[in-house]
Order: structure tokens, then C-alpha cells, then sequence
């Protein structure tokens, strides 16, 4: 098996251009087969845009991608009905319930057997815990229900690949959860998720690969595992002249110092955490308290992008 085959999704400079603002910006894209890929940036970097270019839905301005190894657009016909997608919130007949529009949805998917329907709308509703209400009028649900019929479409069949745009979106803190459990489980069955977001609690939870983007580059892209190796930690020295301190891990080479209170910190890079304690000693530093910090998963997107993330949801 090549590189290639494990790969359930695959770009290669991926661009897409809007007059001269540039959306999305020569990306290389390697999601693999049956992970939950954690598609992860701020507001406006591009995320969505991407997702865009690969459904098919907008023509990339350069570049290419493939889907479960077929070409887009070539392979477009051949490969879609295995890839469920949400994206930019759900679109449904307001006048219609719940079950009813799942119902033209799967009439409208030449691959679904009819005889079956039934069962697989129950199934799908029954998923995302909206069986109780499949009866009630679309316009009539809150936007959470919207967004757990929206997940409800795309599993009325069976998805190799499933592309999701802020799925939890709206949900309470247990739908949140729900949803949150329902991804984890399809993962387990084998299904790749790639997981559009800015919330990194969900990214920490659920997933185990990052693509980060950033004013519509890729700027990291790895296990996050990795990532979280590679990340340097701080050192965080406790003392009552925190600025004498300072000066003496400036000196030893530390990075990014630090003065809050009666602490100071850097960053350690090559320099071993005794070596610090030694020259503070030596210097005259009385050391009330020493601690190497692992940044968080907040500190190392922060670090990655220079912007903040919601760690709520």
C-alpha cells in the first residue's frame, strides 16, 4: 500500500483565489484513513473555504486534491456517495418534519435501496437522539436539533468519509458531549472524520491528527502527539527578585522571559532545567520554587497561529 492509499484525503497546492484576496493558499493536505482529523483554526483562515474545494462545491484557483484515493472533480460521481458532509450549517424545507426531510434526502440518492428507507431514517435519528421529535415541523426545532438533523443526513448511508463543519455548533453542553461520542464511535467503525473547528476542547478530545490553519495556510499539520512533543517547555522560577532571576536565565540562553509577581519564566530550549537552578544558586537568587511547565494545547496553537482559540465547548 502506498502512501497515497492510506490517505483518505490528499491535496497538493491547494488554492483558492477570490479577485486578489487569497482564501486558501498552496495547502498539502494528508488526512488518513479511519482517524478523526482535527481541522483546526481561527474564524476566517480558510477552513471552511477548503472544505469547500474539497466537496466540489467551488473550483480550486490552482492545485489538486483527491477523495478515498479518486480525483476531484474526474472522480467526483464515483466517490461522493461515500462521503457524508455539514457544511455551513443545515438546509431544509421549513414546512416539513425532521423525518420527513430525511426522507427526500434519501429518495434523492440513487445508490439507497427504497425498501430499506424506513429503517435507515429511524437509525440515523435514533443516532444524534432525534427520534422522539422526527415527527415535529423543521421550523419548529432550535438550532441544535437543526444541526443533529443536518449530522442525521449524513449518516443516512454508509460513509467511508464523513467532512464536518463546526458540527457541534449550537448544541447544548450534552449534545455537545453526544455528538462528541457519535464521532469517536464512527472512527471506531473505521470511518475517517475530518473535524472543521475552532474549539480546541474538541480537537484534544477526539482527535488524533491536526491540520492547523492560519490566513489560509497550513502551518502545522501532525500526530498531535507530535505537536505536543515538539513543543518547548517553560521554565518558572518562584522568588522574591523575579528580575534578578531573569537576568540570570537570559544570560544561561532562555528564550521569551517572562516577569509576573514574584515569578519569572522562559523558555528552556536546549538548556537543561538543573543547569538553571545551579546558575540562580550560584548568582544569588533565592529559589523559593522551581516547576518545567508543558505548554498547553492552547499555548501551542496560540504559538503556531499568534491568535487565540476558544478552549470552551
Amino acid at each position: 500500500m502506498t502512501v497515497a492509499d492510506e490517505l483518505a484525503i490528499a491535496s497538493w497546492g491547494l488554492t483558492k483565489r477570490f479577485g486578489r484576496q487569497v482564501a486558501v493558499d498552496g495547502i498539502d493536505l494528508a488526512v488518513p484513513r479511519g482517524q478523526v482529523y482535527g481541522f483546526l483554526g481561527p474564524n476566517g483562515s480558510g477552513k471552511t473555504t477548503t472544505i469547500r474545494v474539497l466537496l466540489g462545491l467551488i473550483r480550486p484557483t490552482a492545485g489538486g486534491h483527491e477523495l478515498l484515493g479518486e480525483p476531484i472533480p474526474a472522480g467526483a460521481a464515483r466517490v461522493l456517495p461515500r462521503v457524508g458532509s455539514l457544511v455551513e450549517g443545515p438546509a431544509f424545507h421549513p414546512y416539513l418534519s425532521g423525518g420527513d426531510n430525511l426522507a427526500r434526502l434519501d429518495a434523492a440518492d440513487r445508490t439507497a435501496e427504497p425498501a430499506t428507507a424506513k429503517r435507515r431514517i429511524s437509525t440515523a435519528l435514533e443516532r444524534v437522539g432525534l427520534l422522539a421529535a422526527a415527527g415535529k415541523r423543521y421550523r419548529a426545532y432550535s438550532l441544535g436539533m437543526r444541526q443533529r438533523l443536518a449530522l442525521a443526513a449524513t449518516l443516512l448511508s454508509t460513509r467511508d468519509l464523513l467532512i464536518l463543519d463546526e458540527p457541534t455548533n449550537g448544541l447544548d453542553p450534552q449534545g455537545t458531549r453526544e455528538v462528541r461520542s457519535l464521532i469517536t464511535a464512527l472512527a471506531a467503525d473505521g470511518t475517517t472524520v475530518m473535524l472543521s473547528t475552532h474549539l480546541l476542547s474538541e480537537v484534544e478530545q477526539i482527535c488524533g491528527h491536526v491540520g492547523v490553519m492560519h490566513l489560509g495556510r497550513l502551518v502545522a499539520q501532525a500526530p498531535l502527539r507530535e505537536l505536543r512533543a515538539a513543543a518547548i517547555p517553560r521554565a518558572r522560577v518562584e522568588t522574591d527578585r523575579p528580575d534578578d532571576a531573569a537576568r540570570v536565565m537570559r544570560e544561561l540562553g532562555l528564550t521569551d522571559i517572562e516577569v509576573r509577581d514574584e515569578a519569572a519564566t522562559g523558555l528552556l530550549g536546549p538548556v537543561p532545567a538543573e543547569k538553571v537552578v545551579a546558575a540562580l544558586v550560584h548568582g544569588g537568587v533565592g529559589v523559593r520554587g522551581f516547576a518545567v511547565v508543558a505548554p498547553d494545547l492552547e499555548d501551542l496553537f496560540v504559538s503556531l497561529t499568534g491568535e487565540g482559540f476558544d478552549v470552551s465547548g
